[in-house]
């Protein structure tokens, strides 16, 4: 997997702050930003964050390229629909000659799993590139493709929509490549916006486990984990 922080909204604290400061002031924009300069933004965002003033969040956005994931969580990905998404179509793009497949460690570490999962891959792999050999159009052929193909994608979110995203795909109880994939994209924003992701992660980080009976019982060492996160 391979997940990289491709653009985002350049200061994008400082972007927040004027957003925030302009709701609050009688002030131009110009003179606000002007008091921005020497200002204590981070002190202001925190009270902002506090507050639950997120809707100035969205003035800001990132953008994601991700490779090396699979359908399965694709699949779940664009669920989050305040997002933009482009991914590499298997109307356009044939699997003929390379078909790559995300293996689960739980089947990694199993060697008759392991050799089931290799078979069928394998075997799908030739039931495609025999259809496209026919004739087949590659949008048609691709029905026969499993959720395990590799895939690549680009995703844009604005902060408020990924703190969110945060809370619920960094959670234990998510699944193991999405969390993974989140874990990862939340690594790459805290260096660039620290303020606004200080206290991003699963919502056990900022409050109690939101998942009642279901939750993982570890709650102290995922705040800890996701408290020091770099």
């Amino acid at each position: 997997m391979n997940v990289e922080l491709l653009q985002y909204t350049p200061e994008p604290e400082k972007t927040v702050a004027l957003a925030a400061r302009l709701c609050y002031s009688p002030s131009s924009i110009g003179k606000l930003r002007e008091r921005l300069e020497s200002s204590d933004i981070e002190s202001f965002l925190d009270k902002i964050m506090s507050l639950g003033h997120h809707s100035v969040l969205e003035h800001v956005s990132f953008t994601f390229g991700i490779e090396g994931i699979s359908r399965v969580t694709t699949h779940q990905l664009v669920r989050h629909r305040i997002a933009s998404f482009s991914q590499q179509s298997q109307r356009y793009v044939s699997h003929k000659e390379e078909f790559t497949s995300i293996m689960p460690d739980t089947i990694a570490e199993n060697a008759e799993a392991r050799q089931i999962f290799a078979f069928m891959s394998e075997t799908v792999h030739k039931a495609y590139a025999q259809l496209v050999d026919m004739g087949i159009p590659a949008e048609d052929a691709r029905y026969i493709l499993p959720n395990a193909t590799e895939t690549k994608i680009i995703m844009t979110m604005n902060a408020r929509e990924l703190l969110h995203f945060f809370a619920l795909r960094c959670c234990q109880r998510a699944q193991w490549e999405i969390r993974e994939m989140s874990v990862e994209m939340l690594r790459q924003v805290k260096k660039v916006a620290p303020v606004i992701f200080r206290e991003a992660g699963p919502g056990c980080v900022g409050g109690p486990c939101p998942e009642g009976q279901f939750c993982c019982g570890q709650t102290q060492e995922i705040r800890d984990y996701f408290k020091k996160l770099e």
